[in-house]
C-alpha cells in the first residue's frame, strides 16, 4: 500500500499486517475478515497502541478524525491506553460494588424501582413482610451468602399458621434474589426457589394475587 491509504484498498487487502496512513493511524490486518484501526503514539518514552474501532465500524475518513482528536489529547498530556484502563477497572469495580449489596439494600432498591407501578396494598405489603420476616435473617447478608437454609430458618416460624403469608415472603425473596445475579449463570439456583413447597402445598390464586410485570 502507499503512505496514505485508500479506502478500495483497504476492502481488499486481506494480507495480515501493520499499514500505515500517516500521523500514527494503522490499520492492522489479522485476517480475511478482521482489518482494526489503532493510533500508534508514544506517552514518556512508551509505545502505545490505542484501538480505533473496526473497519467494519469506522471508515478510514473517520478513524483519521479519531486519531486526530486522540493526537490533541496525547499533546494535551493524556495517556489514552491508561485512561481506557482505568475507565475499564473502574467499571468493574461498580460492578463488584453493585454485587456487594446487602439483600436489605437489594430489595429497597427494588422497591423504588417498582413503587409507582405498585397498587397501594403492595406499596404496603411489600416493605413490611420483608423487613418482619426476612430481614432479620438475611438482611445484612450478600445475595451471595444466602442459602436455602436461611430461607427455610426465617419461614419456618410462620410456615403452619400463616401459610400465605410465607408462600408470598418466598416469592419476594425469589423474585430479588433473581434481579440481582448473572442471568447467564446457568450454574446458580435461586435459594428461595429451592424451598418452594412441592406437592400442590402452595395455596391456589396466590400467584395471581401478585401483580403481573416485571415488579411482582
Amino acid at each position: 500500500m502507499a503512505a496514505k491509504l485508500k479506502p478500495l484498498d483497504i476492502q481488499r487487502e486481506e494480507k495480515p499486517g501493520k499499514y500505515a496512513d500517516g500521523d500514527g493511524l494503522y490499520l492492522i490486518v489479522t485476517g480475511p475478515t478482521s482489518n482494526n484501526w489503532s493510533y500508534r503514539y508514544w506517552f514518556k518514552g512508551k509505545e502505545r497502541w490505542l484501538g480505533l474501532g473496526s473497519f467494519k465500524d469506522v471508515s478510514l475518513k473517520e478513524a483519521r478524525l479519531a486519531r486526530d482528536a486522540a493526537r490533541l489529547r496525547v499533546r494535551a498530556g493524556v495517556d489514552l491506553v491508561q485512561e481506557k484502563r482505568r475507565a475499564r477497572e473502574e467499571q468493574k469495580a461498580a460492578v463488584s460494588a453493585e454485587k456487594a449489596r446487602t439483600f436489605e439494600e437489594c430489595a429497597q432498591a427494588y422497591i423504588d424501582e417498582c413503587w409507582n407501578s405498585w397498587s397501594k396494598k403492595h406499596r404496603n405489603q411489600w416493605p413490611s413482610s420483608l423487613k418482619r420476616y426476612a430481614y432479620p435473617t438475611i438482611g445484612q447478608l450478600k445475595i451471595s451468602e444466602i442459602r436455602p437454609s436461611h430461607i427455610y430458618e426465617l419461614l419456618k416460624p410462620i410456615w403452619l399458621e400463616k401459610r400465605e403469608t410465607a408462600n408470598r415472603v418466598r416469592g419476594r425473596i425469589e423474585t430479588i434474589i433473581a434481579k440481582n445475579v448473572d442471568v447467564d449463570d446457568n450454574d446458580f439456583r435461586n435459594p428461595a426457589e429451592l424451598t418452594k413447597p412441592r406437592g400442590g402445598l402452595r395455596p391456589i390464586g396466590t400467584m395471581s394475587k401478585e401483580p403481573r410485570n416485571s415488579c411482582r
